[in-house]
């Protein structure tokens, strides 16, 4: 089976997946090319770069497209059509947990980085120009840190904040039981008391406009290691333009260039108590290994055993290891007596089921039959005609 990271995968994966049959492509296409191109993998891993929309989906699976899973690496699938890929019975998965420290530490060094604001001196003494009295700064100790977000990342980042001494609140839809993190019931509450706010959510709406920065204190500063889109850009600007905050730290913006070297078009440069970096939140040497094994081992491991581990269009099942085994994808209506025709039907064609997983995809239920011996086009074909089958994958 053939696999595109057409977002780069670290040698280490690379390797990992060789080693169990696959071929790996880490040749990055743009957008054209991957249209005409995606159907010819059974499986596409990307990260934050490249867009999984509903077209290129499609492109995956129409005709004898292969295309079966796409993985994530990382948390966030903002980038990817999770609606298009139930309909059209493609699995989504993601790798949650390699660049969690990685995240995290980032965010606290930027909170650090404004609050000290190491950046601007630095630059000052790299102009030849030495200055004390101007980069007065604050302490972290004893501060208050509003989280909102408070999801892997954001109690990554709540342990170490409490482990230098500050107190921290946060504000999540769906709160933890972290004790280390004191909820708050409304996002006022916590901008109001935070001294430092971070966010750690998904999403593509604003969640810091103008009225919520109306709630922060003057002295506050807000860091962003999420995404561009949880912060109006204009209304930051007015408000570190005229002092109704202290600072802001970001890592991500609302308009980011799509390649390396590219010019940044941002106003926010202007301003003199701004820390700003780009993207840089998973961006270690650490994490991309953890991150991309991660990936490498949720993938292979629907593709070879139905293993729905990870998913998040579906529910989860963890398979055990075995033997040689094939694996047939079966994309259908949720209706009485699926099963009992698949089963007769393999049953007639000499086909050995070892076992199988069915989760809800949508509005219709994937089911992934793990076999003994390679299923045949003849098989493949076969089941495609059931009544109620929308899509079949060897």
């Amino acid at each position: 089976m053939r696999i595109l990271a057409n977002d780069g995968l670290v040698e280490e994966a690379r390797r990992f997946l060789k080693h169990r049959g696959f071929t790996v492509d880490t040749e990055k296409r743009d957008e054209e090319d991957l249209l005409g191109e995606i159907g010819s993998f059974d499986a596409l891993l990307v990260r934050s770069a490249t867009k999984v929309s509903r077209r290129l989906l499609e492109a995956g699976v129409s005709g004898n497209g292969k295309l079966k899973i796409v993985g994530r690496g990382g948390i966030g699938t903002d980038n990817i059509d999770l609606e298009a890929a139930k309909e059209l019975g493609v699995i989504v998965k993601f790798a949650p947990n390699g660049n969690l420290n990685a995240t995290s530490e980032h965010a606290l060094g930027l909170m650090f980085a404004i609050a000290r604001k190491v950046p601007l001196a630095h630059h000052t003494l790299m102009g030849g120009t030495w200055h004390k009295k101007r980069f007065l700064g604050v302490e972290l100790f004893g501060k208050t840190l509003g989280i909102i977000g408070c999801g892997r990342i954001g109690q990554a980042l709540a342990a170490k904040a409490g482990a230098l001494g500050m107190k921290v609140i946060g504000f999540d839809p769906y709160p933890s039981l972290d004790a280390a993190v004191e909820y708050k019931d409304t996002l006022p509450e916590l901008l109001a008391q935070a001294d430092f706010v971070s966010l750690h959510c998904g999403g593509c709406d604003a969640i810091i406009d103008a009225d919520a920065i109306s709630h922060m204190k003057e002295t506050a500063f807000l860091i962003n290691a999420s995404r561009g889109k949880n912060v109006s850009e204009d209304a930051l600007y007015e408000a570190l333009q005229t002092g109704r905050i202290a600072g802001a730290a970001l890592d991500c913006y609302e308009t980011e260039p799509k390649r390396e070297g590219q010019p940044f078009e941002c106003r926010l440069r202007e301003l003199d108590n701004v820390v700003l970096s780009a993207h840089l939140g998973a961006s270690t040497t650490n994490a991309g290994v953890r991150t991309g094994m991660e990936i490498a081992e949720v993938v292979s491991a629907y593709l070879l055993r139905g293993d729905y581990a990870n998913s998040v269009n579906v529910g989860q099942t963890v398979q055990e290891e075995g033997t040689q085994v094939y694996t047939i994808f079966i994309t259908h209506r949720d209706t009485p007596g699926m099963f009992g025709r698949f089963g007769t039907l393999l049953g007639e064609m000499g086909v050995n089921i070892r076992e199988n997983n069915s989760r809800k995809l949508g509005e219709q239920v994937q089911t992934v039959y793990v076999v003994h011996a390679k299923p045949t086009e003849e098989v493949r074909q076969a089941l495609a005609d059931v009544e109620g089958v929308s899509r079949v994958s060897i």
